[in-house]
């Protein structure tokens, strides 16, 4: 009875932990707000250790936040940036350069904020910081007197809502939007604090060009040794497998290929046992899939208007796939939007209707199959991956039919 019971406490044990490992892997950032902070803490040492060993992350767990260090394995993918969930289609767009830019402004005007703030006070901050010589030269500029600059800000607002940087106390931000009213905040120190997720602070670096900078400020400083190069290259490897939706061997480097061939057995067997995702290796590839998708971001496929386009795209990519093409125009592409658009319209909502609406499907469904490695892009050509075939279809073959003579 002893033993029925501790073996059920390890149970229980070990599948809070793997749940904890998915639900840091999709959020990053959890505060006591999130319903998986109370199993992070409760797991933190464990997962302090874990994620330091396989992957090099550092966890910082305290009562206010729980903050996985990540660092990408793939410093040249920028096909995820930030976006919000709420607002209209333009707050939900990913982030640009701007917005990037703009949320630094902010969140160095909340480092020296009273308790509360509200977006009126921000945009002055912001206003003020923007005049800085450098960011002059640069050629950026915030005025906030336009429509498109003050959605811009709203849209930093709502990702440091979303981060639990700021909580909403009153107010809307899309009054402040129209100039008819503003939103009141207050600022959560201990979640700003641990924001930063680099090895270095940005101003310790000189200048050398941003693929040099991003380098120096995410690199980390191992022994030249022959174990130390191995542990840079497990802990890249398992990076990109816990934080890409899929791992082309054509994309590593000779070396790791070389580590991954004769670690593969052992390396999916730690990560799929701590954190109940699925080893998928094709001849391509391998992919960590999540069958409770606790820590996926991007689904495939989603619902709605968008989330059936994108399939629809991806199964008719997935065709030129299969028939050898190597790349399909991004015109070819919108071409095919407008004959689906014109199939599936009477299910679609109705703006689809709209001169142009093939556009903007399309741009969303090539983003979002780039974003899952199963597209790349460059320029005006759309090159299907190998993974993309999964989302092709064949007709169907009927075997044992009855003979009705």
């Amino acid at each position: 009875m002893t033993g029925t019971l501790t073996d059920a406490l390890d149970v229980q044990r070990d599948e809070e932990r793997r749940r904890a490992v998915r639900a840091l892997l999709r959020g990053p950032l959890l505060t006591p707000r999130d319903a998986a902070y109370a199993i992070v803490r409760r797991h933190a040492g464990y997962l302090t250790q874990w994620f330091a060993r396989e992957a090099g992350w550092s966890l910082h767990v305290d009562a206010g936040a729980a903050r996985l260090r990540k660092v990408p394995g793939d410093l040249g993918d920028g096909s995820r940036a930030a976006r919000v969930r709420d607002g209209g289609a333009r707050a939900r767009e990913p982030f640009s350069r701007r917005r990037y830019v703009l949320a630094c402004l902010a969140l160095a005007a909340l480092e020296r904020a009273e308790a509360q703030v509200t977006l009126g006070w921000l945009v002055d901050r912001v206003v003020a910081f923007a005049a800085d010589e450098e960011i002059v030269r640069a050629g950026i500029t915030f005025t906030m007197q336009d429509r498109d600059e003050r959605g811009d800000l709203v849209a930093v607002a709502q990702l440091l809502l979303s981060l639990g940087a700021l909580v909403k106390v009153a107010g809307d931000e899309q009054a402040f939007v129209n100039r008819t009213g503003d939103a009141l905040y207050d600022v959560d120190r201990r979640v700003l604090a641990v924001l930063l997720a680099t090895r270095r602070g940005p101003s310790l670096v000189g200048d050398g060009g941003h693929d040099a900078r991003l380098t120096a400020i995410t690199e980390d400083l191992v022994p030249d040794t022959e174990d130390g190069r191995n542990r840079v290259m497990r802990h890249t490897l398992t990076r990109r497998l816990l934080d890409d939706p899929l791992v082309y061997y054509a994309d590593l480097t000779a070396e790791q290929r070389a580590y991954l061939d004769v670690q593969r057995g052992p390396l999916l067997k730690r990560l799929t046992e701590a954190t109940g995702l699925l080893a998928e290796v094709r001849a391509e590839g391998i992919a960590l899939l999540d069958p409770t998708r606790e820590a996926t971001d991007f689904g495939m496929p989603e619902e709605g208007t968008e989330g059936h386009a994108t399939l629809l795209l991806a199964e008719h990519l997935s065709a030129c796939l299969r028939d050898g093409k190597a790349t399909v125009t991004v015109e070819a592409a919108e071409r095919r939007m407008r004959g689906l658009i014109a199939e599936h319209r009477a299910h679609w909502r109705k703006n689809v209707r709209d001169p142009g609406a093939e556009q903007a499907l399309t741009a969303h469904a090539l983003d979002r199959l780039a974003a899952l490695g199963l597209v790349r892009l460059s320029g005006a050509e759309i090159a299907p991956l190998p993974a993309l075939a999964r989302f092709g279809y064949l007709e169907p073959t009927i075997i044992g039919k009855k003979d009705k003579t």
